[in-house]
């Protein structure tokens, strides 16, 4: 038999063009952990469920809180909820987490809370001398934040149908006149900073919930921002941006600005503030640092014209000291990030489909 004839008895190609994929490739059925994470499945899940459920102009600004307006005052409103494992670590509780993650979405609007609720979710047979240490905790961040926990409520659900204490708390602030502060707005041009070093809250919980030893003690830098935003405010009201990294840390809030104001950005990994207890800890345990969550940082998009001036007024608060520059916004690969790495190359930052450190707020 010749070559040819083979040839002719071989079938003809598939064609393809016809052919559909029978559900997306992260189509999921049930709820899996990393749809609480932040990242692509997070999205996703607002954005095919949630948004299409509650509709409305202002949740579809996505932004860490809401800004309405409400018998002629502008109002941030937001809410949040905490279900982070253990209750207790290095440098925070749960407690600690419920404000100041409230009080901080509230501050990226520009806004200074004022009033906050708190829902405890409680499971059958935990301690109460350990529900009244995390009201104890939470109370004393709210004085220390300079807001009110004005309303509240308890629930309480079988054994074994909890893990001891959750906890939601919604709150409230002013937006002062002639801020507007949101995704949106990042520009070609604005320089990119950001508060301090990264990754230390996530690093905190990670090291005491498997009790790992990294040789150095690290502590979450949970805290609130409220006062470290006014001070950004006092140089300009023209901030672009602000974002607090918490789940999926830096990379997460970078691409979620760039993808909603379509501009590219660029980060230099050099600048980035890893400590080194972060970097270490991230290096036995296979973690990005840029992915892990922070509660006591903020990213900033700020006019190069304004820059100096807000980055050295970060540097004089007590929770800006480590402030830096991490990058800038292009006009090139809009909706995308890229880092420019210690080699001279560069990298697509791409937003994680779930969570790294899963329940660490």
């Amino acid at each position: 038999m010749s070559d040819t004839t083979l040839h002719e008895a071989a079938p003809p190609a598939p064609d393809f063009s016809g052919w559909t994929c029978p559900a997306p490739l992260r189509d999921h059925p049930r709820i899996v952990m990393g749809h609480g994470g932040g990242g692509v499945l997070s999205a996703e899940l607002v954005e095919h469920v949630f948004a299409p459920a509650f509709g409305g102009p202002v949740l579809s600004s996505l932004a860490d809180s809401a800004a309405v307006t409400l018998g002629g005052a502008r109002l941030a409103f937001s809410t949040d909820s905490y279900v982070v494992r253990p209750l207790f670590f290095p440098g925070g509780s749960i407690g600690d987490l419920a404000v100041n993650g409230t009080v901080n979405d509230l501050a990226m609007s520009g806004a200074r809370a004022a009033y906050l609720s708190c829902g405890f979710i409680l499971e059958e047979g935990v301690e109460t001398a350990l529900v009244a240490r995390v009201a104890e905790a939470l109370g004393a961040a709210a004085r220390a934040a300079g807001v009110e926990v004005a309303t509240g409520d308890t629930k309480v659900v079988e054994a074994g149908h909890g893990d001891g204490i959750y906890l939601n708390t919604a709150g409230i602030g002013l937006i002062p006149d002639g801020v507007d502060i949101r995704p949106q707005r990042a520009a070609p041009g604005d320089v990119v900073l950001v508060s301090g070093p990264i990754g230390v809250h996530g690093i905190a919980v990670m090291s005491v919930r498997e009790g790992l030893e990294f040789g150095v003690g690290v502590e979450s830098d949970c805290a609130a921002l409220g006062g470290l935003v006014e001070a950004m405010l006092a140089v300009t009201p023209d901030l672009h941006v602000l974002r607090d990294p918490t789940r999926g840390g830096l990379a997460t809030a970078l691409g979620e600005i760039a993808a909603a104001a379509s501009v590219g950005v660029v980060i230099d990994e050099r600048n980035l503030p890893v400590p080194e207890p972060v970097a270490n800890a991230c290096a036995v345990l296979g973690l990005d640092p840029m992915y892990v969550a922070n509660e006591g940082k903020l990213v900033a998009f700020v006019p190069r014209a304004h820059a100096d001036a807000v980055l050295e007024a970060m540097r004089a608060h007590p929770l800006g000291a480590g402030a830096t520059v991490i990058g800038e916004c292009v006009t090139d690969h809009p909706g995308m990030v890229v880092a420019r790495t210690g080699l001279g190359g560069t990298r697509v930052v791409d937003l994680p489909l779930g969570e790294q450190l899963p329940r660490i707020c």
